[in-house]
Order: C-alpha cells, then sequence, then structure tokens
C-alpha cells in the first residue's frame, strides 16, 4: 500500500472515530441529565394527545385522509419531536461554546467537518427516542399500519432527516452567534415550518395565503412520505418527493453551517 493510500486510510478512520467519539459523548450526556429527555420527549406526546382530541372530528370530513386521527397526528408528532432533538444537538454545541470546550477541539489537529457531523448524527439518533414514545402513545390509541412494517421505516427516515436539518440550521446559527440565546431563533424557525404545513389537516382543506405556503413548504413532501404507510399503501409517487427534499434541506443547510464553522475556526 503507498504512502499517500495509508495516510487516506488513516485520515478516514481519525474522522470516523472523531465522529463516533461525539455521538456517544452527546448520548452519555443525555443518559445523565435526564431533564435533557423530557422536553424532547414530553412535548411530542402532548401533541399528540391534543391533537387527537382537538382534531379527532375531523376524520368523519369526507376526505380528510383516514378515519382515524392518531394515522394523521402521529407522524407529525414525531417530526416535531425530530425538531426538537435536532434544536438539541445545536444547543449542546452552543453550550461547548460557551464553556470553551469547544475552542480545544478546533485546536485538535485533522479536518473540523467530523465536528459537524458527528453532532448531526446525534441529533439524528436522538430523534429516535421522541419518536418511539409517540409511535408507542400512538399504538395505544388505536395507529395503524396500513403500509406494513415499512411504514415505521419511512417514519423513522425523516425524522432522522428533519433532525439532521434543524441541527444543522442550528449549528450554522450557533457557530455565527457562539451563544445559547441564538438558539430561539431556530424554535421560532422550527414551529414555523411544522405549522405552515399539512401538519394538522390536508392541504385540500387550507386556502388563501396558508395553502399557498404549506404548497411549497418542503416539510410537506416529508410529510406526505412519512404518512404514506398509515393513510394507505407505500407508493414511489410520495416517496422521492419526501426523499429530495430532505436531502436538498440537508445539503442547504449543510453547506450553510460548514461556512459558518469554517469562519469560526480560521
Amino acid at each position: 500500500m503507498s504512502a499517500v493510500a495509508v495516510a487516506h486510510v488513516t485520515g478516514v478512520g481519525h474522522a470516523g472515530s472523531v465522529v463516533s467519539a461525539i455521538c456517544v459523548r452527546g448520548m452519555r450526556r443525555v443518559l445523565a441529565r435526564p431533564m435533557l429527555i423530557m422536553p424532547m420527549l414530553l412535548m411530542p406526546l402532548i401533541f399528540v394527545i391534543s391533537f387527537t382530541g382537538a382534531f379527532g372530528s375531523l376524520t368523519r370530513v369526507e376526505g380528510y385522509g383516514t378515519d382515524n386521527v392518531f394515522n394523521w397526528m402521529a407522524v407529525y408528532a414525531a417530526l416535531q419531536g425530530a425538531v426538537f432533538a435536532g434544536v438539541g444537538g445545536a444547543s449542546a454545541t452552543a453550550e461547548d461554546i460557551e464553556n470553551g470546550f469547544f475552542d480545544r477541539l478546533l485546536l485538535t489537529p485533522g479536518s473540523r467537518v467530523p465536528l459537524l457531523v458527528g453532532t448531526v448524527a446525534y441529533s439524528s439518533l436522538r430523534s429516535t427516542i421522541p419518536t418511539t414514545g409517540v409511535l408507542i402513545v400512538s399504538v395505544m390509541g388505536g395507529l395503524s399500519l396500513t403500509g406494513g412494517p415499512l411504514a415505521l421505516l419511512t417514519v423513522y427516515v425523516a425524522t432522522w432527516g428533519m433532525a439532521a436539518v434543524f441541527c444543522l440550521v442550528g449549528l450554522t446559527v450557533v457557530y455565527k452567534f457562539r451563544t445559547m440565546r441564538s438558539m430561539i431563533l431556530i424554535q421560532v424557525f422550527g414551529f414555523s415550518s411544522m405549522f405552515l404545513s399539512t401538519g394538522q389537516v390536508p392541504i385540500h382543506f387550507m386556502n388563501g395565503w396558508l395553502h399557498a405556503v404549506a404548497r411549497v413548504n418542503p416539510v410537506t413532501n416529508v410529510l406526505r412520505f412519512s404518512r404514506q404507510g398509515f393513510l394507505g399503501d407505500i407508493t414511489w409517487s410520495l416517496t422521492w418527493p419526501g426523499l429530495l427534499a430532505l436531502a436538498a434541506m440537508v445539503l442547504v443547510s449543510g453547506v450553510l453551517a460548514l461556512r459558518q464553522l469554517g469562519k469560526l475556526a480560521a
């Protein structure tokens, strides 16, 4: 093996170790501080319970899409939990910046990209907690998997992706402002993105500016992708727009986060 190949393999191995270490450190922090789990888990559970109660009668309206409100609201609540998980990952970095630990990470040799990738991986893994909690509560309420086991896969893929997106958006802001207080901006953005979509009702139930915004909101396609297995069969026509929306959001937010990280490390 040539020296260049050895260096490449060594570099990849080092990057993988950094990503793994940051991900493990984040999960250990969550386990050591249970209060970090409570908002991330309780808020989506409150959403699914309150929304199924408030919007339950809509299932009797023709065109709603299902006669079981849990089939509609469970995925929406799970994605809300994923947003919290992504914001939480960025908040952990903001805390590290404020206490000086992140500056020590920047002094280590090698690329800074694994620092970002590790945080995103931690956020996506963290999103598994609220997603699983919401699904368990929803099954107790009567959730059905009309699309079979693949319905669960679409939900987890969507929540992992949404956690990654909002972690990257949060990191973009954190790298720029270097303070925990900046996370309020991401929380407002996250709530707005979710509420201005087809979270509560189908798009043909909307009118005016709300219909126009929900139609172009990429979260709408993510909801269609992740919700399809609970409303009917899983089809490629609903799958590829959702995957494309997730990929596009990860790409754009990733580029922005990398640019800010480059300025921070300079």
